[in-house]
């Protein structure tokens, strides 16, 4: 076998690997969930995503286990953590990642090609203070991270589910609220946007009702739109058509 043949092997092995880990992951059933606050859309993923995954997933992917994760380790320093659920394609978290080399930044992400498009900008800018867990986020919460652990949590833009009888898979729930709730630290806080009003609604009466959670804004208000939270690309459409967009903003007080 010539080194060029025996390279290519190699490299076709460490891809198999990481396709088979995230096809697992996805179906893990150790943590037993019959409704989801998504669909596991096969999005086509380019080449240079794939290589992104390929060859440096064990740089900055974490992979699931039902067990609980010591951030600290996975970062290599201790540093506030602040976890981003539904990170789409990376644009928002390797944005704030970038700014703030003083956090560290978790994104929980389920579609393959957004993984491979923040793993390929994130390693292009040499970032050390963002990974990423494929996988379902309620599953991540309850299972890798610990109570009290993080600084902030970020849900932006999660999917609206408006039809009525889908308004079950909305992942602001009553128990997700409090779950998320625990696993913030005291004063830690929750940041919400979403561009169906509603959902905004929706997730506004829920999270007041949430006894650990306070509205920065006042209760029954929505908040103005953090400065440091990214304009997208998607967002700026939507101005530009005069969507409405909704932001909320919490602190656990214990």
């Amino acid at each position: 076998m010539s080194v060029c043949e025996a390279r290519r092997n190699k490299q076709l092995t460490g891809l198999l690997a990481v396709r088979s880990y995230i096809t697992n992951s996805l179906s893990e059933k150790t943590y037993h969930r019959t409704v989801r606050s998504y669909v596991l859309r096969q999005g086509r993923i380019t080449p240079a995503q794939e290589r992104a995954i390929e060859q440096h997933w064990r740089e900055f992917g974490i992979d699931y286990r039902p067990e609980q994760l010591d951030l600290d380790r996975a970062f290599g320093r201790p540093a506030p953590k602040i976890l981003e659920i539904g990170a789409g394609t990376g644009e928002n978290v390797v944005a704030l990642a970038a700014a703030q080399r003083e956090n560290d930044f978790l994104a929980v992400e389920v579609h393959r090609p957004g993984i491979g498009r923040l793993i390929r900008q994130a390693q292009s800018l040499q970032l050390t203070n963002i990974r990423v867990i494929c996988h379902d986020a309620v599953d991540v919460l309850n299972r890798q991270i610990g109570d009290r652990t993080l600084e902030k949590i970020l849900l932006f833009f999660p999917d609206p589910w408006p039809k009525k009888r889908h308004h079950k898979r909305r992942l602001i729930q009553p128990d997700t609220a409090a779950l998320m709730s625990r696993k913030l630290r005291d004063h830690g806080c929750l940041y919400i946007a979403t561009d169906w009003q509603d959902l905004a609604e929706h997730m506004l009466n829920t999270c007041d009702a949430s006894p650990d959670l306070v509205n920065l804004a006042g209760k029954g208000c929505f908040s103005p739109r953090p400065e440091w939270r990214l304009l997208t690309k998607f967002e700026q459409r939507g101005r530009r058509l005069q969507h409405g967009v909704w932001d909320l903003a919490y602190s656990v007080r214990r």
